[in-house]
C-alpha cells in the first residue's frame, strides 16, 4: 500500500484503474494498491476469520467503557482508534488460535464458562447448533467448528461462528445453506481474557 497526496489529479480519488491500481482513502490518508482478487474468498481460513472479525466488530459496543478504555494507550501509539486497535489486536491473537480478549493487558485469571451437551439438529438445508451454558462465570463466548470428516482438531480455519454467552441462556447457531451430506461439528468457550476453553465434544448431523 502507498501513501499519497493527490492521485489522479484529485485529494479523493476512490475506485480501480484498468483493473490493476485501487485508490482509496483509510483513515483519512489517500492511498494506493494493487488490485487484488482473492483465489477462493470462501475458503475456510477466509470464513473463520471474518466470523471473528463480525463478532468482534459486534462486541465492542457491549464490553463497556470500562474495558475499552483499556485500548486507548496501544491505539494512541499508533494513531488508530480504540476500536481499531481492539480489532486488530484480537485478530491477530486468533490467527495463532488464541481467543479474543475484551481489555488490554490480557489476564489470565478468569473463570470459564460450564457448558452443557451440545446438540445438532437437521432442517431445510440448515442444521441447528445449541449450546448449553449451564454456569456463566466469565464466559465471553462460544466458537462453532465444523468439519466435513469425523474426529477433526478445532482451529482458526475450520470456524463458522462466534456467538456470545448471555447468562445461562442456550448459545444457538444455525448452519446453513448446505448441501447434503453428513456434517461434524465441536464448541469451545472463550472467557472475557481471552481464554479458550477444551473442545466441548464433537458431534453429527445428516442432510438428506
Amino acid at each position: 500500500m502507498v501513501k499519497v497526496t493527490g492521485p489522479m489529479m484529485s485529494l479523493s480519488a476512490s475506485g480501480t484503474l484498468a483493473n490493476t491500481a485501487t485508490f482509496a482513502v483509510w483513515k483519512g490518508r489517500p492511498y494506493v494498491r494493487n488490485r487484488v482478487i482473492p483465489a477462493n474468498p470462501k475458503s475456510s481460513g477466509q470464513t473463520g476469520m471474518r466470523a471473528m472479525f463480525r463478532y468482534l466488530a459486534q462486541a465492542w459496543a457491549g464490553i463497556g467503557a470500562s474495558p475499552q478504555g483499556t485500548w486507548a494507550t496501544r491505539a494512541a501509539a499508533k494513531a488508530v482508534s480504540s476500536f481499531n486497535e481492539f480489532m486488530s489486536y484480537n485478530q491477530l491473537r486468533f490467527r495463532d488460535f488464541k481467543a479474543p480478549t475484551i481489555a488490554y493487558p490480557e489476564d489470565t485469571t478468569d473463570v470459564e464458562a460450564v457448558a452443557g451437551v451440545n446438540t445438532a439438529v437437521a432442517g431445510e438445508r440448515t442444521i441447528l447448533l445449541t449450546q448449553p451454558i449451564t454456569t456463566a462465570n466469565d464466559g465471553q463466548c462460544v466458537l462453532f467448528f465444523r468439519s466435513s470428516s469425523a474426529v477433526f482438531d478445532t482451529s482458526w480455519e475450520n470456524l463458522i461462528a462466534v456467538k456470545p454467552i448471555s447468562g445461562t441462556d442456550d448459545v444457538v447457531h444455525i448452519d446453513g445453506p448446505l448441501d447434503p451430506g453428513t456434517y461434524y461439528y465441536n464448541m469451545r468457550t472463550a472467557t472475557d481474557d481471552g481464554q479458550l476453553s477444551n473442545e466441548i465434544g464433537e458431534i453429527s448431523e445428516t442432510l438428506p
